[in-house]
């Protein structure tokens, strides 16, 4: 099991996603003997996981049943546990997109948090690239390290423990994109520059105030960024509903031309029941999540 590789049969030490619903799922890690309550009952390791295919059907001690999944960035993301606030594939997918990330981009990100935007970076620059990623926090930075392993993606990630603002990334010249997610990003764009290689790079900024967003565009222009451009991601779910609408009454149909002058008085009837339609629409929700945070692109000029 790998976050970047996939393998068809689940193994004991494997780190597997249980799907309850859609908006229910854990991870847990697989070990022989040992057992995982869930509410529909226990899941024994050794006779319910280990050896059996990835997205197989699962009957749990009292009847009833889950889906082990391979675990993917994306799971990953929504079954994490929490140390910080994390970005979700909404952002993420963005991120990846206006970065240009691809398989063997040097990437640098600060900070680490929950590790969410890193597992999908490492999906995205795997099998030859690498991520830099700093953490000012020391119990956070050692926890997403045993992640890493865990997971089996740290061959493709170095985690430091140290300010970003003050130290910087580790690296000079060598990255192809910089992802910054900190208090003041505006202190660690120069570091950011310095661990960009020379010719071009990309850089994302993601903070939740304009008035970080103000302060990080004004050190990118300082810094001679171009292209410096910022955008909010707003998911609209839409509720898909049957409804019923009367069909619009155009009035009477037109009857046959006939001479005036031999044309019959009607008396007037009563207008008749029009019908109604069923048909599928959809309606935004009343309430919506709104804002996450303004995401900031500017690249590094050519020199």
């Amino acid at each position: 099991m790998s976050f970047v590789e996939y393998g068809d049969f689940i193994q004991d030490g494997d780190v597997a996603i249980v799907y309850l619903s859609h908006n229910s799922m854990m991870p847990v890690k697989v070990q022989q003997g040992a057992q995982t309550q869930t509410r529909y009952g226990v899941i024994r390791h050794s006779t319910d996981l280990i050896g059996h295919r990835y997205g197989s059907k699962v009957t749990c001690s009292k009847g009833g049943w889950v889906h082990v999944l391979h675990p993917t960035p994306e799971l990953w993301t929504v079954s994490l546990p929490h140390r910080t606030q994390i970005l979700y594939t909404t952002d993420i997918a963005t991120i990846t997109m206006m970065l240009e990330l691809k398989p063997g981009s040097i990437v640098c990100e600060s900070g680490t948090g929950s590790g969410s935007l890193s597992h999908a970076i490492l999906r995205t620059i795997a099998p030859t690239g690498h991520l830099h990623t700093v953490e000012f926090h020391q119990q956070r930075a050692e926890k997403v390290a045993e992640e890493f392993k865990e997971h089996r993606v740290d061959h493709l990630v170095t985690v430091r423990n140290q300010d970003v603002c003050k130290d910087g990334f580790g690296v000079t010249g060598v990255a192809d994109a910089v992802f910054l997610d900190i208090p003041s990003p505006w202190e660690a764009v120069g570091h950011a520059k310095a661990a960009m290689k020379k010719q071009g790079g990309r850089v994302c900024s993601f903070s939740p105030c304009i008035e970080q967003v103000q302060r990080t565009c004004e050190a990118l222009a300082d810094q001679g960024f171009e292209e410096i451009s910022t955008l909010e991601v707003l998911l609209r779910v839409h509720d898909v509903r049957t409804v019923s609408l009367p069909l619009p009454d155009f009035g009477p149909e037109p009857s046959a031309q006939t001479q005036p002058e031999t044309r019959e008085e009607t008396p007037p009837t009563s207008a008749p029941n029009h019908a109604a339609i069923t048909m599928k629409t959809t309606t935004p929700p009343r309430e919506m999540a709104g804002h996450t945070g303004y995401l900031t692109f500017a690249t590094k000029p050519r020199t």
